[in-house]
């Protein structure tokens, strides 16, 4: 049973809004790719779990803390008689490991996985004993890019590799399900501990960003329009333009939380694709509004 889904990060969202309004350096690129990666990654991981019985609870992507620090689970599985942290790796090619040491062919001075997998083990190991449960945990590294290979002369127990995941998921599913309401306890109080971060992204301001909205398929502008519909010329994508104003206003949304939603900034934000008239109808239909005339604004009718 899953618990807690995988939401796409925020971090990733707002990202690729910037993406398509601002010219982002090469390391917000850099770190815009790698966090894709990560996430495309722990996606396949999550399409594999399926395959385990309905039994098993499963938490993902989960951001706790003990005693001031914080620690990061991918995936967290809770079964009858013990607990699996489940650390996904995305990584693609070869890579070395002698001792205690990480290494590609380019890069010398790797972090090692398995210290991550460590502190999180033990941090969660005392997290647990302070919720007031004994149960014993075990905690993997799993590698699920068929295109990794890693060269070394020791056996690690707690490395899976791409080649081992069927076995392992037999393995688990070969476990005793006997699974009680103490067990959906622990699961709904750990998803409940959960800490949600701000992201972190580079500076930009309301000003600096390039107006228009952005296709949702590969965050170009829509430039053209045809009886209603914006049409992308770059990936040929369609959207009713009701549709993509109110997505936009959302992305506004998310961008300046703060910000004051008027007509006149909606119609500003979305590049003038409809009139302030009908502007305002949609936004009459969709969202609530306060206050009227010049000092009219919308907010989210849950706000």
């Amino acid at each position: 049973m899953l618990i807690r889904p995988r939401p796409l990060p925020l971090e990733i969202i707002l990202f690729r809004y910037l993406r398509g309004r601002m010219n982002l350096s090469e390391n917000d690129i850099i770190n815009l790719k790698n966090l894709e990666k990560g996430y495309e990654g722990e996606r396949k991981s999550d399409e594999w779990l399926k395959d385990l019985t309905d039994h098993w609870l499963v938490l993902h992507d989960l951001l706790l803390e003990y005693n001031g620090s914080k620690f990061q689970i991918d995936t967290l599985i809770i079964a009858h008689e013990k607990i699996y942290i489940l650390d996904v790796k995305n990584y693609e090619g070869d890579y070395y490991l002698e001792g205690d040491k990480w290494t590609t062919k380019s890069n010398d001075n790797l972090k090692n996985p398995l210290h991550q997998l460590i502190r999180c083990d033990g941090l969660f190991k005392k997290l647990l004993w302070q919720l007031g449960y004994n149960l014993p945990v075990e905690s993997y590294l799993i590698f699920i890019n068929p295109e990794f290979h890693l060269y070394t002369t020791a056996n690690h127990a707690n490395i899976i590799f791409p080649t081992q995941l069927n076995r392992f998921m037999k393995k688990l599913n070969n476990r005793p399900v006997k699974l009680n309401q103490r067990h959906h306890t622990l699961a709904k109080e750990i998803a409940a501990l959960h800490i949600v971060e701000p992201p972190r992204l580079p500076p930009y301001s309301y000003g600096q960003l390039k107006k228009g909205s952005l296709c949702p398929k590969c965050y170009s502008f829509f430039i053209s329009f045809t009886r209603g519909t914006l049409i992308c010329t770059k990936c040929s994508y369609k959207e009713d333009v009701d549709t993509a104003l109110l997505r936009s206003v959302k992305e506004l949304v998310m961008l300046f939380p703060e910000m004051v939603i008027t007509t006149n900034i909606v119609y500003d934000w979305c590049g003038g694709i409809k009139s302030k008239k009908a502007i305002r109808r949609v936004l009459n239909k969709n969202f609530k509004q306060t206050g009227h005339n010049k000092s009219s604004h919308f907010t989210f009718p849950n706000k």
